[in-house]
């Protein structure tokens, strides 16, 4: 056999073992943090980031989009996405999938801006999946691989923010795809 097929039957392989043990009921999803990630944060905002994404985690366990919703930055903008519409994003997931888990694997947290005025960069590998309620199978909805998520502090409170709030373009690269959820 030669060495592409090699790489593409490991490929495979991986992929097929990488989709059972997502799905799998035992398969333990949340927030992680590298072992040797890039962290430019003390222990309590570490403390307070990891709870923004267990909750998270948790309003989209229960389907609590009201709960989901409050972790939003009132300025949330990503690819032209406000807050209302990533509402109906999570609305329309909700309507289709039960069972949905996420996994969030943090190579690198960093915080900027100022004591009034911080904000926090985190570059994240991770993975959302579901059941889908019609056909009762096990479903990828949406992965990504170190992708940047913006948050804020407001009122005291880590929030996500988008694409650092401001307006990217509607069109992506060739081969990118807008990962709004979070």
């Amino acid at each position: 056999m030669n060495v592409s097929l090699t790489l593409l039957a490991t490929a495979s392989l991986l992929a097929v073992m990488t989709g059972f043990l997502a799905f799998s009921p035992s398969a333990r999803a949340g927030t992680q943090i590298l072992p040797g990630a890039a962290i430019q944060a003390d222990q309590a905002t570490l403390l307070e980031i990891t709870s923004t994404f267990d909750r998270a985690e948790e309003a989209i366990r229960s389907h609590d989009l009201e709960a989901l919703m409050s972790l939003y930055s009132q300025h949330y903008r990503y690819h032209g996405i406000g807050k209302a519409g990533i509402r109906k994003i999570w609305a329309d997931l909700f309507s289709r999938y039960d069972h949905i888990t996420n996994l969030h694997t943090f190579s690198s947290i960093k915080v900027t801006g100022s004591k009034t005025n911080p904000s926090i960069h985190i570059t994240c590998t991770g993975a959302l999946h579901g059941t889908a309620k019609d056909t009762k199978q096990p479903v990828p909805i949406d992965s990504w691989h170190e992708e940047v998520h913006y948050l804020v502090k407001e009122q005291g409170v880590w929030r996500i923010l988008g694409n650092a709030g401001g307006e990217a373009p509607a069109l992506l690269p060739f081969g990118a795809a807008p990962h709004p959820l979070f």
